[in-house]
């Protein structure tokens, strides 16, 4: 006959003290991994931040030199216009050279249009990965972003008036006078040699037309674009702008 050995089922009750001890152990790798998961998600958004930085510097290098070479064109084009209108308003237009007409007149239709690099903030706009950075970097950034589209949009509102100067530039100014003119500015990055420019002042090339009421309409149309130059403004403060962003997102990532 087999004997059957009924375990004991009456367990010993914990105490108090066992039964907090559980809790603290659970409690504690509870908050462990939850520490662990915050540091692994920190290191994780870190590393994007950097790589994001990385090629924002890139970007933002670009961008730079594209906007010294914006500033200088419009300063360049600001300064011979401001020569074309003391011309036109304090001399009878036959007593003018004509080859100065042509080499002042040209830069009425100055155009230099500006092309943000901005591939990576755009991903990072769209991901939410400017949340990485410190608040202060992430809000120049942004600052940085709306300068870029208010010089965009100027260019843009700009088109329709600089097609008005190019038409009625073309009545007064005969085209292959003004290709000579335009290949002596567009020399060395619109640093034209002054020897050269003067040579071209004294052929005196021949224009189209004398009419007085199409230089003035040619003269209002270029008042329009350049009395008020906020291309080089605007240019000025994006540039600044770029710098500042530069600067942190080197010193924050090396």
């Amino acid at each position: 006959m087999e004997v059957h050995h009924h375990p004991d089922l009456h367990h010993k009750k914990k105490n108090f003290k066992e039964y907090f001890l559980e809790f603290i152990m659970i409690f504690l790798a509870v908050i462990m991994g939850f520490i662990a998961e915050n540091i692994r998600e920190d290191i994780s958004q870190h590393q994007r931040a950097k790589s994001f930085a990385a090629s924002m510097i890139d970007d933002l290098k670009a961008d730079t030199s594209q906007i010294i070479s914006y500033n200088k064109y419009y300063t360049i084009a600001s300064d011979n216009i401001d020569s074309f209108m003391n011309l036109v308003t304090a001399n009878d237009l036959k007593n003018i050279p004509t080859g100065k007409l042509y080499w002042y007149g040209l830069w009425g239709g100055a155009r230099h249009i500006f092309i943000p690099d901005d591939a990576t903030f755009q991903q990072m706009k769209s991901s939410g990965s400017l949340s990485f950075y410190k608040p202060e970097i992430a809000t120049n950034v942004e600052k940085y972003d709306r300068l870029c589209r208010s010089l965009l949009a100027i260019d843009d509102m700009n088109r329709d008036v600089y097609t008005d100067v190019r038409k009625t530039r073309a009545q007064i100014f005969e085209f292959k006078y003004n290709e000579m003119a335009n290949d002596i500015a567009q020399k060395n990055g619109f640093s034209p040699n002054q020897a050269r420019i003067d040579s071209f002042i004294n052929t005196n090339p021949p224009l189209l037309s004398y009419d007085k009421t199409l230089f003035n309409e040619y003269a209002e149309l270029v008042r329009s674009r350049f009395i008020r130059i906020y291309n080089v403004a605007y240019s000025d403060s994006l540039l600044k702008q770029a710098n500042i962003v530069l600067r942190e997102l080197q010193n924050e990532y090396k």
